[in-house]
């Protein structure tokens, strides 16, 4: 495994003893380091063996094939439930005994406490036997609660575990099926739907395990309460479970809506994700065109239809909480009610035996049920969305790669082929050539011909429908749009090879890389951010080539390489490279470059998918053909021949072209585009190669891994600060309604806890009834009774309504601030500069986007919820324990003093691994979408093995994080609950040493607050750390709402609405750096552009060209001044300025283009997939022509074009914009012949 993230602290659970595993000792380093300093990514330990995501993965992976293949043989849909359950049903049954366990001493506390409050009522000093007794009863609750803690926390820490290698196994076989996706396929996928799957659908599981085995464990509890409730109240027992039984099904009711509204919600968060994955790649484009605007509207819309349904699934979860809250009392209420009009009898001890039973279903029944049935419904639609990505076609491997025996060959027989199965007319139809080792096939054609098509049938993408296909030795392979992977130039260019010296330095000069790595720096650090920042697309293109001729494979596939590049160094690419460092091996070579086809072995002609003609370039100068003619639209032919049926003429220039000898690299300027004689002498020093020696490389030769640089992101240290959470509160409402929420709060706790208080009075008063102090039938007590009930109805019916109302409320101001902090982050990225897109990969911006904004949606404002109401229950449970026992108060000050100090060392160190757990998962995203970029290169280089090992690099890392968060949570509950079992054991024998003192009603219920306080002190206390934790992801959301601006869009001034008039330009000392601490890339330039003027602009790649482009468009802004007809372009805003010109450049976007004739109603797939490069050119080209502005700028807009269409659209540029001014960026000389003026760049001047 390449050593990306080298470890070397070993994980100390490794060794750890039982005790320490038990209490979680092993983490106590860790926490002191924390204390210290601020946590680093090399402090965290390393991941465990059998949580490693490839162990992990390959285990899952084998039980889906079996699966698979038993389905087929079964003839049905194979089910992912079933492979995931083969692999961990049987160790999560074992530890789904713990629960059993566990819940089992909940159900027996109540019993001991009943005891207890029995020896009270019949006190009797003398009797010590009865003394003894009740101290057996309080050792055994001590030892109940004890128990409870250490089994709670052992449950919960290994059903979040099996929820995390559940979830790192699926996120490694959602990737490697990633690889191994079919072309058809990914056109049914997007790079968003896959972050997505992998940021919120995977999250199913890890919430889903902690949950899943309350199913059978509620039930059974509340069989076994009503058992016990029956043996002590007899039938009006049945009174409260009715309650329960109603309420589990209403919330089963809920459950089935929140399925269905998590399926409507996650559709739409794949389209918001695909949008903005979209909006951030295409960035530039949009930027240009001014579409900052129409972009937030597109994507506001979605999120607005994706909060709806949010919305709706957080007011389900907030009368689930709300019912939690209630429901207990309401079972108590009716119960006791149901008793007095049974006339029954119950002594004190039976009331609060009652209550405590109740209370024993609280968390199992009302909480962890419903959640049980929530996130299985939920889960069910992630499993079914997982599940059809893996079924989604795979690349067929329809010929295997034979081996080199020394026969290599490539050898293609009546190949027919198609993209879509369903198409009529196929891609490629017909094809016959083979090609042997030293031969060179060129392949020439207009756009759309099916010339990558061809290069995808020999790589195997493309599946043969007739046919075959025979492919003898390994294959490289250059992409028509070249990819670059975030890490070093070395690193891009090795590959996961060698790295030997004076071979890199062959390579290095054969692809003309020389002085690029002169200008860039030392090119082994020099690194390459998210999509090949700061490099050009010459230089990545170069870079490609210079990864293929570095394999040192036997058949290269190249497609169009050269036409990104300038004419000078396309000669010393097709000389150097292709003629010299691959004579010996079998080359197929897609060009637009005419000029090149006399060295061809031989030349393939297509059109249409159909081989035109095939044969040595000699063959073709005899046969008279006119290749001009093949690149017309229609069948007509440039120059209709005279006579009918006369053989066809080849155009002079190109005959002259293809007839003068093949000059060498030290002759003058390539005189073999059409460049007439006069111009000749501008470009002779400009396109020369220059000689750069004396580089420094290093000497040892070492195995570089293919590595990844994905730099974590920064994070901020320490404390969630007040001035976030004002933020994101305030963001949801306005200080009226957070008020009336926080009195609702309030009133909500004060009912709840007078009910218990009112309990005890009554309790009292029915001790008295059953000893005979007072009798029933008295109008004195009948009174006092009905005034008891009256009181006690009031107070339940206030919490119900009280807690339903601030569930609600506080969903509707969460949710809502989670929506206005995703618009203000929204609108804060498209006001960004490019730069800031430069810096921050794909997967770093699409992680808070997705990840982040999926936990402000669903997780946070629930624990927040959840946290609130435990603190305030803990707050108010104390009240009323102090209020009617002084004394506890004197255990409760220590005990508060420790939960503080605990909380805040616990916070120290877990909001340093929460932050490092979120900067971690970005680079899996980003890896993730730099594959997607580049899939057919990775697979064309079998290195799919080796990407794999790098997201499984990648996984460990962020499960280091994820796994220390967890155990680190499961620590801090570990001691807060044994302390409060301490605090328990001292209120128990405490209550009996003060028997005397104490009336029944007292003790029965500052025993049963003490137990309650139980679990709900340290809920409490980790809820408020967990809220804090996840408050890290609003910081993260915040944090983005904050970012540097580029200039204004408008100003108060506005320009004219006709102006530019005429499309004059001048810059007056212009230079231009991308950021401040960076080299200029245009030096002091001074330009005059004459309004109408047609100018070519023309250099070396990496020269300065686009930088020119972006002066203008202010994508950074220049120092100096820049004016377009008399107005200073700084004193506009940037869209008033952007607007006015036209752009072509050769990034595109997904826009589907409707309104036109049928045909153009195609949608396009992400990124343009079902296009090629040529034709995704002119769908961009043709949206700037729409536009109709005074000046027109082509960036290397028909770079990808045959000659025949880049003519006849330099001819429409002619006609249709004679009155504006055009600047052409070119590197084929033919693009800029017709330009009235040439501007040539040289080292960024």
């Amino acid at each position: 495994m390449p050593l990306l993230y080298p470890k070397v602290k070993p994980n100390p659970l490794q060794k750890a003893n039982l005790c320490s595993r038990l209490f979680f000792w092993w983490l106590n380093p860790l926490f002191k380091i924390g204390h210290k300093r601020k946590l680093e990514a090399n402090d965290m330990y390393s991941v465990l063996p059998e949580d490693r995501s490839q162990h992990l993965g390959e285990e899952l992976q084998g039980y889906w094939d079996q699966e698979v293949l038993r389905a087929q043989q079964d003839a049905r849909e194979p089910s992912l439930t079933k492979a995931i359950i083969k692999c961990y049903g049987k160790s999560y049954l074992v530890w789904g005994m713990l629960t059993f366990l566990e819940e089992g001493t909940r159900v027996v506390q109540p019993i001991f406490l009943g005891k207890m409050v029995s020896y009270v009522e019949n006190y009797d000093p003398s009797d010590s036997a009865a003394l003894h007794e009740a101290y057996g009863y309080a050792a055994g609750l001590s030892a109940c609660v004890l128990v409870w803690a250490v089994l709670h926390h052992l449950y919960f820490y290994h059903m979040q575990r099996v929820g995390m290698r559940l979830r790192v196994a699926v996120c490694r076989m959602i990737y490697s099926k990633a690889l191994r996706l079919s072309r058809s396929a990914m056109g049914k996928t997007s790079t968003g739907q896959v972050v997505n799957l992998l940021s919120n659908d995977v999250n199913q599981f890890d919430q889903v395990m902690m949950f899943l085995h309350y199913l059978w464990v509620g039930p059974l509890q509340v069989v076994a309460v009503t058992a016990l409730l029956w043996m002590e109240i007899g039938m009006s027992c049945l009174a409260g479970m009715a309650v329960l039984i109603i309420l589990l099904l209403l919330q089963s009711c809920f459950a089935m809506s929140f399925s269905s509204l998590r399926s409507k919600t996650t559709a739409l968060t794949d389209k918001r994700i695909r949008t903005m994955s979209e909006v951030v790649t295409g960035i530039r484009t949009i930027k240009m065109n001014a579409w900052e605007k129409s972009f937030i509207d597109r994507i506001t819309r979605l999120r607005r239809k994706e909060i709806s349904k949010i919305l709706r699934s957080s007011y389900l979860r907030g009368m689930n909480l709300a019912s939690f809250f209630a429901v207990s009392k309401i079972m108590i209420f009716v119960t006791f009610v149901a008793n007095e009009l049974l006339d029954n009898l119950i002594t004190g001890s039976q009331v609060f035996v009652v209550v405590m039973l109740f209370e024993a279903l609280r968390f199992s029944s009302t909480l962890f049920f419903p959640m049980a049935v929530e996130k299985v419904s939920e889960a069910v639609v992630s499993i079914q969305r997982i599940k059809n990505f893996l079924l989604l076609d795979e690349i067929s491997q329809c010929y295997p790669h034979l081996p080199s025996d020394g026969k290599m060959i490539v050898d293609v027989q009546v190949f027919t082929a198609s993209w879509e199965k369903a198409s009529e007319t196929p891609t490629l139809q017909g094809l016959s050539f083979s090609v042997r080792p030293g031969e060179l096939l060129a392949v020439v054609g207009p756009v759309g011909a099916g010339k990558s098509s061809l290069l995808c049938a020999v790589l195997g993408e493309l599946p043969p429908s007739q046919g075959q296909v025979s492919v003898h030795g390994r294959i490289a392979y250059v992409s028509q749009q070249p990819w670059v992977f975030p890490g070093t130039v070395r690193s891009n260019i090795l590959f996961g090879k060698k790295y030997e010296v004076d071979r890199y330095e062959k390579v290095i000069k054969a692809c003309a890389l020389e002085e690029d790595l002169w200008l860039l720096g030392a090119e082994a650090i020099i690194e390459i951010g998210d999509g090949g920042t700061p490099l050009s697309e010459g230089q990545k293109a170069r870079i490609s080539l210079a990864r293929a001729v570095y394999q040192d494979a036997d058949i290269y596939l190249l497609d169009d390489p050269l036409s990104a590049v300038d004419a000078g160094v396309s000669r010393h690419l097709f000389e150097q490279c292709v003629r010299q460092a691959l004579k010996e091996k079998i080359t197929i070579l897609v060009t637009h470059q005419l000029q090149y086809l006399k060295d061809a072995s031989q030349i393939l002609m297509l059109k249409d998918g159909k081989m035109v003609e095939r044969g040595t370039y000699s063959e073709f100068l005899k046969s008279r053909a006119d290749i001009f003619s093949l690149f017309e639209k229609g069948n007509e032919q440039s120059e209709p021949s005279p006579v009918p049926g006369a053989p066809t003429v080849i155009s002079e220039s190109l005959v002259q072209s293809l007839q003068s000898p093949r000059p060498s690299l030290k002759d003058a300027a390539p005189e073999d585009q059409e460049m007439a004689a006069h111009q000749a002498p501008l470009f002779l020093g400009f396109f020369r190669q220059e000689h750069w020696s004396g580089l420094p490389f290093p000497s040892p030769m070492h195995i570089e891994n293919i590595q990844v640089t994905l730099p974590l992101e920064d994070h901020l240290e320490g404390k969630v600060g007040f001035k976030t959470y004002k933020n994101y509160f305030t963001a949801g409402a306005d200080w009226l309604v957070i008020i009336f929420l926080i009195l609702v709060n309030i009133a909500a706790q004060v009912a709840y806890v007078l009910q218990d208080w009112w309990l005890a009075f009554w309790a009292n008063l029915q001790s008295d009834l059953y000893s005979g102090a007072l009798v029933k039938e008295d109008e004195a007590v009948v009174f006092v009774l009905n005034w008891y009930l009256g009181v006690y109805s009031g107070l339940t019916v206030s919490t119900v309504l009280f807690g339903i109302t601030k569930s609600l409320l506080i969903f509707y101001i969460l949710v809502n601030s989670s929506q206005t902090v995703h618009n203000k982050m929204l609108e804060t990225i498209l006001r960004a500069p490019v730069l800031f897109f430069h810096r921050n990969p794909i997967g770093r911006i699409l992680n808070r986007f997705s990840k982040d904004i999926g936990h402000m949606d669903d997780l946070l404002p629930l624990t927040f919820q959840d946290f609130i109401q435990a603190f305030l229950l803990v707050v108010g449970v104390v009240g009323v324990m102090v209020a009617a026992v002084p004394w506890t108060a004197i255990p409760v000050i220590p005990l508060g003093i420790i939960f503080f100090f605990l909380r805040r060392y616990f916070l120290e160190t877990s909001q340093d691994v929460k932050r490092l757990e979120c900067t971690t998962r970005s680079p899996v995203f980003s890896h993730l979408a730099s594959s997607l970029q580049g899939l057919w290169t990775i697979r064309a280089y079998k290195a799919e093995q080796k990407f794999q090992e790098l997201f499984d690099a990648h996984q460990d890392l962020h499960s280091e994080a994820w796994f220390l968060l967890l155990t680190m949570s499961r620590w801090l509950a570990v001691y807060l609950d044994v302390i409060c079992a301490i605090f328990v054991t001292l209120v128990a024998f405490g209550a009996l040493i003060l028997a005397e003192t104490l009336t029944p009603g007292q003790v029965g219920l500052v025993l049963s607050l003490t137990l309650t306080l139980m679990g709900m002190f340290q809920w409490c206390v980790r809820q408020s750390a967990e809220v804090e934790n996840m408050m890290i992801s609003v910081e993260r959301g915040i944090e983005y709402t904050d970012l540097e601006k580029e200039a204004p869009w408008e100003l108060g001034y506005c320009p004219p609405p006709l102006w530019p008039p005429n499309g004059r330009i001048s810059f007056f000392s212009v230079n231009l750096r991308y950021n401040s601490d960076s080299p200029l890339v245009l030096r002091n330039l001074e330009a005059f552009i004459y309004p109408r003027g047609k100018y070519g602009i023309v250099g070396r790649t990496g020269a300065g060209k686009s930088s020119l482009i972006a002066a203008l468009f202010r994508l950074s802004e220049p120092e100096g001044d820049i004016y377009i007809d008399g107005i200073l372009t700084t004193s506009i805003g940037l869209h008033d300025l952007r607007k006015k010109m036209s752009v072509a450049l050769q990034v595109q976007l997904k826009e589907s283009i409707e309104s036109l004739p049928a045909k153009m109603n195609t949608e396009l797939a992400e990124s343009g997939l079902n296009l090629s490069v040529g034709q995704k050119q002119l769908v961009c080209l043709a949206r700037a022509l729409l536009k109709k502005n005074q000046i027109l700028i082509m960036d290397k807009a028909t770079s990808y074009v045959d000659p025949r269409t880049d003519e006849l659209i330099q001819k429409i540029i002619c006609e249709r914009f004679a009155q504006c001014t055009v600047l052409t960026i070119a590197h084929r000389l033919s693009t800029v012949i017709s330009c009235e003026w040439i501007m040539v760049y040289f080292k960024r001047r």
